[in-house]
């Protein structure tokens, strides 16, 4: 039975506030293209995989073009660079409610520089440019305030597994989760995945489900795995959790593994997104 105690929490004596940092990134294209060159895609990729440890409060897209062709034509082209770097985005976990502006800005004036090379300055201005906003936390003094708080002690993956369960239950690894773009999980989570495999062994009667699931890609689609560069990255989640089980100890009998794609986002926090549930299909008797 849940014990409810009552008890004093002092809050502490400092509040957090947020300032702005800005990144910025550079893609170049070729000549009248808007297909990102494979070159210019793994420097985006590898920009991309450093602001999976930051706070993202925007990224603003801007799509340009060298001063050659009609206007028209060039704030077309411009236009579909910016949205060719949206889908990488996406495509890679980032939210799209984080990106605030996909715009094409048309044709930009040569960059004054001490390169001489025509050819080359243009090639300088078949770009788009991403600027990305972080959130840095900043320290705001307040009042020490007293609350009172009850305690509720929730249970654990590895006391569900325990206890009833029924065909059909669902169980959310919350503590489990992924880093942006990959299957290796963030640091913390394999011990609270060793315990659930613990349990999962002693508790030999029942027959499940991995589901692996991804965050912000678009239209119900499938991630893009950064190590193996395939479109399977919910799958590629499962199948990791699935091996790790195994290695464990529960036997391949008990278990199969499914990608779910981003068919059943939670709504809130990215993160909760890159995510795998156990979906109970058998109980024995």
């Amino acid at each position: 039975m849940n014990k409810f105690i009552a008890y004093f929490l002092i809050l502490l004596s400092c509040n957090i506030g947020f300032t702005q940092k800005e990144l910025t990134h550079d893609v170049y294209f070729d000549t009248d293209k808007f297909i990102v060159p494979n070159t210019e895609e793994n420097r985006l990729l590898l920009f991309i995989s450093k602001l999976s440890d930051i706070e993202i409060e925007s990224i603003s897209i801007y799509g340009f073009c060298d001063d050659v062709g009609a206007d028209t034509y060039n704030l077309k082209l411009s236009q579909q660079r910016a949205h060719a770097i949206k889908a990488i985005f996406a495509n890679n976990e980032i939210s799209e409610n984080l990106i605030t502006n996909v715009d094409g800005k048309g044709e930009i004036l040569l960059k004054i520089i001490s390169e001489k090379n025509l050819h080359k300055i243009r090639g300088l201005n078949r770009k788009v440019e991403i600027l990305v906003k972080e959130k840095i936390p900043v320290p705001i003094e307040v009042k020490p305030e007293v609350v009172v708080k009850k305690e509720v002690k929730e249970k654990t993956i590895p006391e569900k597994i325990k206890g009833d369960l029924k065909v059909g239950d669902k169980l959310t690894f919350e503590n489990i989760l992924f880093k942006t773009g990959y299957s290796k999980m963030v640091s913390g989570s394999y011990k609270n995945l060793e315990s659930i495999a613990k349990a999962l062994v002693e508790r030999n009667d029942i027959y499940f489900t991995i589901q692996g699931h991804v965050c912000c890609t678009q239209y119900s689609r499938d991630a893009v795995d950064r190590k193996t560069k395939k479109r399977n990255l919910s799958e590629a989640r499962a199948k990791h959790i699935y091996d790790y089980f195994a290695k464990k100890g529960v036997s391949k009998k008990r278990m199969r593994y499914l990608g779910m794609r981003r068919k059943f986002p939670l709504g809130g926090d990215p993160k909760s997104d890159r995510r795998v549930e156990i979906v109970i299909t058998y109980v024995g008797n």
